[in-house]
């Protein structure tokens, strides 16, 4: 066999933290402080990379936690540590200096509400959902608590309270969202996780009843963007009716999971459609303040 190359160290240490997923999640919180303060300040900044460095962490430790399993999926096994790239302890040991200093950086630059939220979702993540998704083909539903705790750390970052009504409706939007995008990953890696031990809902549900379930899911995603304009996350038209076309779009989208025959074509495009409805949604959360000038 001809060895594999080794990655550079930047690319390994980009694939080690999941920077484009860890970037995902921080752009999402970036609607969440511009939502509070309706407009844009120095402190986005720091508040951005306070939760890039958490969510850089948090993906790099979850890499360790599961490096056993990743090893066992085609999907996975090229990630650094299966590959050898790294060692578990260094790898942990990146992972808690990015994870602190993420913390340090939203306790120096903001507050201590913000900061906790932040390790809060380290901890919901790492502690709490890694482990039960090896036990719990439902373990997504607790789990999507991850993607509603970005949002609130930018409302928090930028002066508000993690109990205004307005930051808990755009955290349930993303909540809902954070199901159906995971089991549309399952459709189409079921295979893989149950080989490496992962139970799944393919398994539990058959396929075509969990496309009908994530159909059902995807509907109410769209449905909950109707909470944004009720408590005052949305205020201008073009903002809403960017929303309101993207919910659309996707729910059309979707409707072929409805149908008898599904194949991993079908569940890649689903997926593909979700992740830019996520994007749709924060833009228009961000573009909100500046249709309203």
């Amino acid at each position: 066999m001809i060895p594999v190359p080794k990655a550079s160290p930047v690319s390994m240490f980009l694939e080690l933290t999941k920077l484009r997923i860890s970037g995902a999640s921080t752009f999402t919180a970036a609607a969440g402080y511009v939502a509070f303060l309706r407009g844009v300040d120095a402190g986005l900044i720091t508040t951005l990379v306070g939760i890039l460095l958490l969510a850089m962490g948090s993906s790099a430790l979850n890499e360790v936690q599961e490096r056993h399993h990743d090893a066992r999926m085609p999907r996975t096994a090229q990630r650094p540590i299966p590959r050898g790239d790294i060692t578990p302890t260094a790898a942990t040991a990146i992972a808690v200096a990015l994870a602190v200093t993420g913390f340090l950086v939203l306790l120096v630059a903001h507050n201590l509400t913000s900061a906790l939220l932040g390790a809060l979702a380290l901890a919901w993540y790492n502690g709490f959902y890694t482990p039960l998704k090896r036990v719990s083909a439902f373990a997504v539903v607790p789990g999507s608590l991850i993607g509603a705790l970005p949002p609130a750390i930018g409302w928090t970052a930028a002066g508000g309270s993690a109990s205004d009504p307005s930051v808990l409706a755009l955290a349930f939007v993303f909540f809902i969202w954070q199901v159906p995008h995971f089991w549309l990953l399952v459709g189409l890696h079921a295979e893989g996780y149950e080989g490496a031990g992962f139970p799944t809902l393919v398994t539990v549900f058959g396929r075509p009843r969990l496309s009908r379930l994530t159909f059902t899911w995807i509907c109410g995603t769209a449905a909950a963007c109707g909470l944004l304009p009720l408590f005052r996350v949305l205020a201008s038209r073009p903002a809403e009716i960017m929303l309101g076309l993207g919910a659309l779009w996707l729910v059309i989208g979707s409707l072929p999971l409805l149908k008898p025959g599904q194949d991993a074509r079908l569940y890649r495009r689903v997926f593909m459609n979700i992740n830019l409805f996520a994007l749709v949604l924060t833009a228009a959360v961000i573009l909100d303040p500046f249709f309203s000038r």
